[in-house]
Parts: structure tokens; sequence; C-alpha cells
């Protein structure tokens, strides 16, 4: 640990409040409808953003009615008026997430042309409306679903799956709900914030071929039964929605910025390198520590330390039976390739604050870790083959602990390089 607070968590934080949903949606409400306002949404951030919706909605019309349903992970839902809240499972969906689906799905439907549905969607809402395409069993979809998380697959190609085995997804509950006006909020988790691609766009058509569908399958080794394969080659877009709007409410971006103006603040030099990192988690470590070594010895740029900010979502393909999120793996890759080089300290998070299914946002280090006597002992190749990064950091108490955040735009990592002496 760290004998003095680490600015790393400092950098974190920042990120995270600028990617709360709370005073973002009054400047974009629409106006109050003739008939009834339906709030419905799905996601890790969905309660949080439910319960920011009703008071801003409240403060412009409050007189208006309001009702709704959105379901988010267990263990992130939160206080609201009149939206009711359900918990259901991530990653691999549950019964009770297949029940509100369905309840959500019928919502949208009974909508005419004198409501207004109101979607709010983040990431996470992939795997919590779970409604299973025709002729595809629920069992069947948890089970494809389950492969895909262990495969490696990066988060695109797995929504594309997704979208082709759903009776939801891509744009299918726009159409359920075209006769009335529809305003879709977002929380972006995926790279490049395409509406499509986040919580596989329930409100935004994309039109997928099943022979993509069939490359990624065999892509990534994942076989499927007849009934899921004939699903997939019976998928078909729906056209979008007429009466249709899109605003985005929070970015991985956008957080990174906040980051980088609090590193200013503080004394250090940010350079973000990129929201969209994409790739196996301790091959993406290896760049990022050569980067990191390489400008602790021929520093560049700046006078002052400087801060390497990045986002997106990697993956871990598994292979042992250890503990740990893709996060927490990144970090403990980027730690055995610096070696004990001095100087640099980094933290890696996933901002829903659950890095994989672990109860840890994810891991941290700086200069105390070295001075640790297991730090010593514990072999860092040996947790690696078995990824178990979270003991590893918890055995030398780097954990990062925040909790549910009620928000994710998807990974953070912070990489600070100094001319300190370890």
């Amino acid at each position: 640990m760290s004998d003095t607070p680490s600015p790393l968590h400092d950098l974190f934080h920042a990120a995270l409040d600028a990617a709360m949903p709370d005073g973002k949606f009054l400047a974009l409400l629409p106006e109050q409808p003739k008939g009834r306002t339906l709030v419905l949404g799905a996601g890790k951030a969905s309660a949080r953003m439910a319960r920011a919706f009703e008071a801003e909605w409240q403060q412009k019309y409050p007189h208006a009615p309001l009702q709704g349903l959105v379901v988010t992970r267990y263990g992130h839902a939160c206080p609201t008026k009149f939206i009711e809240i359900v918990e259901a499972a991530h990653p691999v969906p549950d019964d009770k997430g297949f029940a509100t689906a369905q309840r959500i799905l019928d919502m949208a439907a009974s909508a005419g042309p004198d409501d207004l549905v109101i979607f709010l969607i983040s990431g996470g809402a992939s795997s919590l409306l779970s409604l299973p395409a025709a002729g595809v069993s629920f069992a069947q979809k948890q089970q494809v679903n389950k492969a895909l998380l262990q495969s490696g697959a990066p988060i695109g190609a797995m929504n594309k799956v997704r979208k082709s085995l759903s009776a939801i997804k891509g744009g299918k509950l726009a159409a359920a709900a075209s006769a009335a006006q529809l305003v879709t909020f977002l929380i972006s988790d995926v790279p490049g914030d395409d509406p499509a691609a986040i919580g596989s766009g329930p409100t935004i058509a994309e039109d997928i071929h099943a022979d993509e569908i069939f490359d990624i399958l065999a892509r990534y080794a994942i076989e499927v039964p007849d009934a899921v394969a004939q699903a997939i080659r019976a998928h078909v877009c729906p056209p979008p929605a007429p009466r249709a709007r899109v605003h985005m409410l929070a970015t991985p971006q956008k957080a990174l910025e906040a980051a980088a103006s609090r590193a200013r603040a503080i004394g250090l030099h940010p350079v973000i390198l990129s929201d969209r990192i994409e790739g196996e988690a301790r091959e993406v470590a290896k760049a990022f520590a050569g980067m990191a070594l390489s400008q602790r010895q021929f520093p560049t740029l700046s006078a002052q330390p400087m801060v390497l900010l990045s986002g997106g979502e990697t993956t871990v393909t598994v292979r042992g039976k250890g503990r740990g999120g893709r996060n927490a793996e990144f970090l403990l890759a980027f730690l055995e390739a610096i070696g004990q080089t001095a100087g640099i300290s980094a933290i890696a998070c996933d901002t829903d604050g659950i890095d994989g299914v672990e109860d840890n946002a994810g891991a941290f280090f700086d200069a105390g870790i070295f001075r640790n006597p297991k730090f010593q002992t514990l072999k860092i190749a040996d947790f690696l083959a078995n990824n178990d990064a979270y003991n590893y950091f918890g055995a030398l108490q780097c954990l990062v602990n925040t909790g549910p955040t009620l928000t994710n735009v998807n990974d953070f990592r912070a990489i600070i390089i100094t001319g300190d002496k370890a």
C-alpha cells in the first residue's frame, strides 16, 4: 500500500463524476405528451438514470404523470418514486431478467400515438434484456452468452450475436413502440459510442447478416444447436422508428477529459491515448508498459510528471480458475512488464464498480507496493497463468473497492510517470 493517498484514485473519481447522469436530462427533455409518459430502460446505470430523469421531469413538469420499468444488475438499484426498478443477473442472464424483458417489451407495444416512450440505456443491457428470438429457448441463449463471455471475443462481436438471437435488441423494442414518440437517452460503454452497439441497441436498428454471425461463432470456436442456427438465419432487421430521437448523456471520452482536467489541477501533464482500447488485457498491458518505460527513460512533452489516460474494453480469454476481471488482469500484466522500475504507478478499474464478476472495481499500485514484503514472495507469472489477479492485488491491499457506482463508461486506466524513486 501507499504511505500517502494516491492521486490515481483522485483521477478515477473525477472520471466517475463526469459519467453520472444527474443534471444532464433537463435541457434535452421533450414536450409533455397528451397521453402517457412511459420510462423504460436497462443497464447497470439505468436505475440512477431513472432517478435523475424523474427529478428533472418533475422540475420541468411538476404535475405531469410518469410511470415505467427499468431492469438493472443485482445491487445496482436506487430509490425512485414512479418508475419500478427490477434487479436481475449480469453477465449471464437469469429468469428474472427474462420476465422483466418481456414486461418491458409489452409496455412498449402498448404505447399509442399520443404517448411518449423514454428509453434509458447503458452498458449491461445486453444481458439484462435477454428475451430470446422465436425458436430459441432461454437456456440456449444463456449457454451462448456464457460461451461468448469466456471466448475472448470483443464486445462488438458479442453484441452482434446477441442481437441476432433477441426479440428485443437491434431496434426491435423501437419497432414495438413505433406508434409513439420515442426518445432514447444513452450512457456509452462501447468504443466509438455507436448507439446501435450500446446495450445491443434495443431502439436502434442495425442490419446484420447471418454469414457475419456464423463467422464470429467460428472464429471463437463456439458451437450452437440447430435451433439457434435457424434463428440466426431467420433474423430480420426492423425498419427505423419514425418518431425517434437519440441523446448521449455520458461517454468514455468525456470521462477521460474530466480526468485530464483533474490531472492538470494536481500538477500532472495528461495525455489521453484513446477512449477505445480493445484487445486481450495482458497484451494491451505489454504495449502500455512499453510506452511507460520509454517515457520514463526519455521524457518528452512536459517537465511535469505525465499521466497516460485511456478507456475502452479489453477482454480476457479465461484459461485458469482464479479470480479477477479484465482490469485487474491488465494491471497485473502491466506490473510484470515494468518490473520494479521506479516512478511508475497505475490504476485500472471498471467504471461500474465491478471488475468482471468480482466485488472490486479494479486495482492500483504505486511505489508502496515494492516495499510490501509480500511483493517479493508472490510470483506474478503464477497468478497470471491462473487468471488470479484479484487474489494477487488483494494480498498486497491494492484492490479498488467502490461498490456499484450506478454508472458505466467502461474501463478507466491512468498511468503516472514521474522521476520519483521507489
